[in-house]
């Protein structure tokens, strides 16, 4: 079986399920171009174990819901299901290779998947016929606990298993809901700048770097005044490997302010 690669993505808006954008364009095509997974392990920014008392947990659910974790969106999204089967073996795979490595996460047979999840690959898998199980972040541990739990997932991607972050690669919500600017608006140089850094750091495998890009890159904190959108991308980084190969398969904005990148790690 060929090795499958890690991904991270970049999910923006829930409202990219509905509206035209680059970024929509390009996942709607990736599926086609990734070899087909067996199932799928999707870190969430919006699964975050330091708001469930700090217990991080793998959806082990073998039908979950579709989480509409959101508010003021047109009815339409609402009525939006992505009914992917899930895969209790495969969370099981999970809590072994983690418990492995000394990373305490348990199954939870009841929580579904959140737009983090089921916006993209509504996109990249439309038939929702491959199982997706969901692992969460924890945003009160530090970017190298996060690159660990990705290095322990790895044996996962010789397993049939995709693992994909999804979060953001820029995701400051105060200056978005503030600016209320159009889709199509211009980046400002507070966002290309960093996501410029980013890629450039990403490209001569710098992963110290990349692990404090949010302290050390130009406008780090400003694009991400919490950490939970870049966290995935950690995780996703991690599970590359010791010596990881990034490619920037995407590069977008949209509403000016939040950055579409989608990064393969291999």
């Amino acid at each position: 079986m060929r090795r499958l690669p890690s991904l991270f993505l970049s999910h923006g808006s829930p409202m990219m399920a509905l509206e035209p954008s680059p970024a929509r364009t390009f996942l709607a095509g990736l599926g086609s171009q990734l070899p087909r997974p067996r199932a799928i392990l999707v870190v969430s920014a919006h699964h975050d174990a330091a708001h469930q008392g700090g217990r991080a947990t793998v959806t082990a659910s073998t039908a979950p819901p579709t989480i509409h974790d959101f508010g003021g969106f047109p009815e339409e999204l609402f009525a939006m299901r992505y009914p992917a089967p899930g895969d209790p073996v495969l969370a099981a795979r999970v809590v072994e290779l983690l418990a492995g490595h000394g990373l305490a996460v348990t199954a939870d047979p009841e929580r579904g998947l959140d737009h983090g999840a089921w916006v993209p690959f509504s996109l990249i898998y439309p038939d929702a016929d491959i199982p997706v199980v969901q692992l969460s972040i924890a945003s009160n541990a530090s970017p190298e606990w996060h690159y660990a739990l990705g290095q322990a997932l790895t044996p996962l991607r010789d397993e049939g298993v995709l693992i994909v972050g999804s979060g953001s690669i820029t995701h400051n919500l105060r200056a978005l809901f503030s600016g209320r600017l159009s889709i199509d608006a211009p980046a400002p140089a507070w966002v290309t700048d960093f996501t410029d850094w980013v890629a450039d750091r990403m490209a001569v495998g710098a992963a110290d770097d990349v692990l404090h890009s949010v302290e050390r890159a130009p406008y780090g904190a400003d694009n991400h005044p919490t950490p939970d959108h870049i966290l995935p991308l950690f995780v996703a980084m991690g599970a590359g490997g010791a010596s990881f190969k990034a490619e920037r398969l995407h590069h977008s904005v949209t509403y000016g302010l939040l950055a579409m990148d989608v990064y393969a790690f291999d």
